[in-house]
């Protein structure tokens, strides 16, 4: 086993691979940018190492800097965590080369399914369904030629996408010229590859994803399914596992992991790795990427199987045997995840860095969070602006989200706006009541719901501190003095002006 681990990441990834390398007796070493010289992470580790400016160009994505970082704590092995360089070949290749073992699967693998359209050849290969697209980049043309032949609305992506990142809908010709360009634009920003493919989009898909773990000795086995069908800019915010339309018909589960474990196969794969499923209202699913590496929304399916996913991942990069077979798999209850940011969900979403000046965390019978800040950090604008994830656990998906509410409502976040009062809407909503799930379900619930107003209490307390503020205090400007000279009773005012 590994006596001393790297971890190539930040924020509350980051500090969840610290919690089970510590529980594992493993020794973590932290990097870090300059935004990021007063974070959790960095306070967490064992050892930690500036690697360089804030942008993440300069520092989370330099190679070069984590080996060096890697090399001079003399670590064992480098955890990606997801996002930066989780999914890049080249480091998982110059991991090796450096006699560093990347806690992940193969760079080959990595190429071949990192890759969105040789993905789709693999998973072809493999015998898993695939949506109609290209299995090549394409050029504006070659994109026009495919919505031609195909009909809109079509949906172009990134070939080195993920979250989101390079991804449009085009509903009709001529707004594909536009469309194609932001989308080469956003993915050269992200991925430092300009490259684009196209896919006939399906109309208010589900998207459901298979979680597989793979050891280097051939064995292979799925953890069942996620339901990642809440998104926003086709990003996920919330997951749910298991599926509740996979909960109604359990043979999709079986159907999708063996489908899953096939598309993995074809592309000589091990670790941990996630298999991705859009889903039609025919209950009809289709491939549409493999992520290779840890996902941000696996906490629910360790909620539901028992199971500590990075500790899997750790002993199966030591050389170890999966510890159990598919038919020792087992799921239990139902668990939700709520992404918690810095942003206004009423204002598009936008990110809402700053200082956090209050925070109560909710605590109780089956909760989990996985967080990354602390009262009177400060959220950079470099990163971004996740703060937590939230998840909860109980005996059926009705009573978990009655939990996940109760928790929502004891969460409490200051100085910064946050997606809190968000979710509480989504989880009241009655078309999440029923499992009507889909792609675009964001977007149908802002034309159901608008911004909470403030309650009529609270509208009174601010009329009453803006009146207050206009007053003159007793050596305190806009409090006024206690009638009684009462110090607690300016200290009140005084707070509630704050």
């Amino acid at each position: 086993m590994f006596r001393k681990v790297l971890i190539a990441n930040r924020g509350e990834i980051a500090v969840r691979v610290m919690r089970t390398l510590r529980e594992m007796g493993i020794a973590a070493v932290a990097v870090y940018s300059d935004a990021d010289r007063t974070s959790l992470h960095v306070r967490m580790a064992d050892e930690a190492e500036h690697i360089g400016p804030s942008p993440s160009s300069d520092s989370y994505l330099r190679i070069d800097r984590i080996l060096d970082a890697a090399r001079k704590h003399g670590a064992d092995a480098i955890h990606p965590g997801y996002g930066f360089l989780s999914e890049n070949a080249d480091f998982a290749a110059a991991c090796e080369d450096a006699a560093l073992v990347f806690i992940g699967p193969s760079a080959a693998a990595i190429r071949a399914m990192g890759s969105k359209t040789a993905a789709r050849q693999v998973a072809i290969a493999g015998g898993a369904p695939v949506v109609p697209g290209t299995d090549h980049p394409v050029t504006l043309a070659e994109a026009a030629g495919f919505a031609r032949e195909n009909g809109y609305p079509i949906l172009l992506k990134a070939v080195a996408g993920g979250g989101g990142k390079g991804m449009r809908r085009v509903d009709s010709e001529p707004g594909l010229e536009s469309a194609f360009r932001d989308a080469a634009s956003e993915a050269e920003r992200s991925f430092r590859n300009s490259e684009i493919y196209v896919e006939k989009l399906i109309e208010r898909p589900r998207h459901i994803e298979i979680q597989l773990l793979g050891d280097r000795h051939g064995n292979m086995v799925h953890l069942g399914e996620r339901e990642c069908s809440i998104q926003r800019r086709h990003q996920k915010v919330m997951e749910e596992c298991p599926s509740p339309l996979v909960a109604l018909h359990p043979e999709m589960r079986h159907a999708m992991g063996e489908a899953a474990i096939r598309a993995a196969r074809a592309a000589g794969y091990y670790n941990a790795g996630t298999v991705e499923f859009l889903v039609d209202g025919e209950r009809r699913f289709y491939f549409l990427e493999m992520n290779t590496r840890l996902q941000v929304e696996h906490p629910v399916t360790e909620l539901v199987t028992g199971l500590d996913l990075v500790k899997l991942q750790v002993e199966i990069a030591a050389g170890e045997r999966l510890p159990f077979s598919q038919e020792q798999v087992t799921w239990r209850g139902s668990a939700i995840e709520c992404r918690i940011y810095a942003e206004d969900p009423y204002n598009d979403f936008l990110p809402f860095p700053g200082k956090l000046t209050r925070l109560t965390r909710p605590l109780g019978p089956g909760i989990r969070l996985d967080g990354c800040v602390y009262d009177g950090w400060t959220v950079p604008m470099e990163y971004d602006p996740l703060l937590a994830k939230l998840a909860v656990w109980a005996a059926n998906r009705e009573d978990a989200t009655e939990r996940m509410i109760r928790a929502l409502r004891e969460y409490d976040v200051g100085g910064i706006r946050t997606n809190l009062g968000f979710f509480r809407q989504i989880l009241e909503d009655v078309e999440f009541r029923a499992a009507r799930l889909h792609t675009g379900f964001i977007e149908e619930f802002f034309q159901r719901h608008h911004a909470p107003r403030p309650p009529a209490d609270l509208a009174a307390v601010a009329a009453l501190a803006a009146a207050l503020h206009t007053m003159a205090g007793a050596g305190q400007p806009g409090v006024p003095a206690a009638a009684n000279g009462s110090a607690w009773l300016a200290a009140g005012r005084k707070g509630l002006l704050r």
